[in-house]
């Protein structure tokens, strides 16, 4: 890792997916100011945790798929530091190791300071090994299961169950029924964002037998599904508003459902792989802006 290609290590690491990664702390943070258990350094380090595990997910699908060829001079999104030569395999690996390294040592932090039962650790621990597990093996092995159409089911779970009902765990120490509705709501927007990143790769990934979900069910289906994923996240949201937000300025996240609907028009009308390169950058940052929204209306409710 040389001076010479720090710009292609910060381009590997994909800044601009970290801030969706951190949006799940965030709504689990949210919550659990909402049920006045918030606990500022907590959140700290299972936001820490996140990143270091989503930079490590970003190596590791850049090294997996350049390995199985499904990441060449052909594809439609930008080249990355392994493609053009400047990091070898070797220091990807290596790289992401050190991922590894870290998000042990802050998420063994975050369990040590928010345990209160032996429970806790076991089950946290546990959950904090399949993290780095499932984000190696999304692309790299001999069946990576991002091959296989399951990433969506996995950023469902990662990004919406775990990253914000865990977070909201650790900092209240109870699970309630009503937080399911955020945490998926924050899962399928991040799904939206994975759908449009495989219907912009669609025949790049069925040249290298890539079998996301829109290679299965092909790109008029990932219309529909994008369409589906949308709703359901806008509507759960605001199922839980009308249910729990006693103010009328705790809605402010409904001023970017027309940008969402806006957005989805957008998505119908694509022809070509390249017209959805704006969309994705657009769709990660919707997602972002209505989860810190709504987590503004949960700390003034």
């Amino acid at each position: 890792m040389t001076s010479m290609n720090y710009k292609s290590w910060f381009e590997t690491t994909r800044p601009k997916t970290l801030p969706l990664a951190a949006a799940s702390i965030i709504m689990g943070s949210a919550l659990a100011a909402w049920s006045q258990h918030f606990n500022k350094h907590i959140a700290l380090l299972c936001l820490l945790t996140t990143l270091f595990l989503q930079i490590l997910s970003n190596f590791a699908n850049d090294y997996g798929d350049y390995q199985k060829g499904a990441d060449t001079q052909e594809r439609i999104g930008p080249l990355r530091g392994i493609q053009k030569g400047e990091i070898t395999a070797k220091q990807l690996k290596l790289g992401m190791v050190i991922m590894v390294v870290l998000s042990l040592i802050t998420g063994s932090s975050v369990i040590a300071l928010a345990y209160t039962k032996p429970a806790d650790i076991w089950i946290f621990l546990s959950l904090g090994i399949l993290a780095i597990v499932a984000a190696i093996t999304y692309t790299v092995g001999k069946k990576p299961y991002g091959y296989l159409g399951l990433g969506d089911l996995s950023v469902l779970i990662f990004f919406g169950l775990l990253g914000v009902c865990g977070t909201y765990y650790l900092q209240t120490h109870q699970l309630s029924t009503e937080i399911f509705l955020p945490a998926l709501s924050t899962g399928f927007f991040a799904c939206a964002v994975l759908n449009l990143n495989n219907l912009r790769d669609l025949e790049q990934d069925k040249k290298a037998s890539k079998n996301t979900l829109i290679v299965k069910i092909g790109s008029k289906n990932g219309c529909i599904y994008h369409a589906l994923l949308l709703i359901l996240a806008s509507g759960l949201n605001l199922i839980f508003a009308i249910i729990y937000f006693t103010h009328w300025y705790c809605y402010f996240f409904l001023i970017l459902y027309p940008f969402l609907y806006q957005h989805l028009r957008m998505v119908w009308r694509y022809k070509e792989g390249e017209a959805l390169r704006p969309m994705l950058g657009q769709m990660s940052l919707l997602a972002l802006a209505v989860n810190l929204f709504f987590s503004l209306g949960l700390i003034l409710s």
